[in-house]
């Protein structure tokens, strides 16, 4: 039995799939397998994939014969594993050299622990960019190590977990990529986790990120707001009991956001009332700045809506919550008539 299983989904990534290939195998830590799932490449990546499989038996080779999507490709791979850790990866990413050494230092400390790591950018060339996933995904002011279930549900932003993500195999059980999502299912794969174990963050670059010419259309961005609240609200029925109302708050207001850009008005409303409700009850539990900030936030989407009435009392309480960030409030996005019209709120409350 191999001590590293490495998943890597292959489709269409003829141009960086041998690198990607090279830079597992080349690993000074070499007690691994490499299972390539390829989802029905139309290009020349299984020819590639086969000649690399012939060279060396650590490799294990999947090929669908037809296209499954990333979720289900990633899972035959799960399946098919048998090291005692579990490590992930892409067709077109890299890896340092040292990357599994490293990690595996650290998890013969943080044996339950989910690892994962600081990733340089790069483009289609392999030259850095000079950015690194973190900041990019602005993740560099968040926490990223310890329990951070609620921390990945509160983000406005997808977590990036998962690259240079490595675990326990045993650890996974029944937890897998959900088949159902095409955007979200590696956010629900590490929410998923993140709420049985701790996470922990390697601020070292131990692997490469490759950006190469691929676009979200229109229609993406379409689906991604339809998947996210599908996301959502199942997040909310499985965990509702372990969740804080601080971060039900969010994930509602995350929700209203994305039915607005849908144009599902009344849907929107439905996800910003509960966020409301939610936030009224939080004075004990959530720094007034928080709640003051939120309601901004509910403001905001009240204004995308055309519910200027709504926006007005939204602004008001956060106002009350903490006056002193009056000013901050009304230079992010209060126009005049916001200002005004919770002046009057103000009088008319006395």
């Amino acid at each position: 039995m191999p001590l590293v299983s490495v998943i890597m989904p292959s489709y269409n990534h003829e141009r960086f799939v041998s690198e990607a290939i090279e830079s597992i195998l080349n690993q000074t830590l070499d007690d691994l397998e490499l299972i390539i799932i390829d989802d029905a490449s139309k290009d020349n990546s299984r020819r590639i994939i086969e000649d690399f499989s012939k060279k060396d038996n650590r490799i294990k080779t999947i090929f669908h014969e037809r296209n499954m999507g990333i979720a289900r490709t990633v899972n035959d791979g799960i399946e098919a594993a048998t090291g005692k850790f579990i490590a992930f990866t892409a067709s077109d990413d890299l890896w340092v050299k040292d990357k599994l050494e490293k990690q595996l230092k650290i998890l013969e400390q943080k044996e339950n622990a989910v690892l994962w790591s600081e990733v340089e950018i790069i483009d289609a060339q392999g030259k850095s960019t000079g950015e690194t996933i973190t900041k990019t995904f602005s993740a560099s002011d968040k926490k990223k190590s310890g329990h951070i279930f609620e921390d990945i549900l509160r983000a406005d932003f997808i977590y990036v977990c998962g690259l240079g993500r490595i675990l326990k195999r045993a650890n996974l059980g029944n937890i897998r990529f959900n088949e159902a999502l095409k955007y979200f299912n590696d956010l629900q794969f590490d929410v998923d986790l993140a709420q049985k174990y701790e996470y922990y963050f390697v601020p070292e670059i131990l692997a490469k990120y490759r950006k190469h010419g691929t676009n979200t259309t229109a229609r993406d961005i379409e689906q991604i707001q339809k998947e996210g609240t599908v996301f959502y609200k199942d997040i909310l029925e499985r965990y509702r009991q372990v969740i804080s109302n601080e971060t039900k708050t969010r994930i509602y207001l995350n929700m209203a956001r994305k039915y607005g850009e849908l144009g599902d008005k009344a849907q929107a409303s439905e996800a910003l009332h509960f966020a409301k409700f939610l936030l009224k009850g939080q004075n004990k539990e959530t720094s007034s700045e928080t709640i003051a900030l939120t309601y901004l936030n509910l403001a905001s989407t009240y204004l995308t809506l055309g519910n200027r009435a709504q926006a007005v009392v939204c602004l008001y309480g956060g106002i009350k919550a903490n006056p002193f960030l009056l000013p901050r409030l009304l230079f992010i996005s209060a126009p005049k008539y916001l200002f005004n019209s919770t002046r009057n709120l103000k009088r008319a409350r006395k």
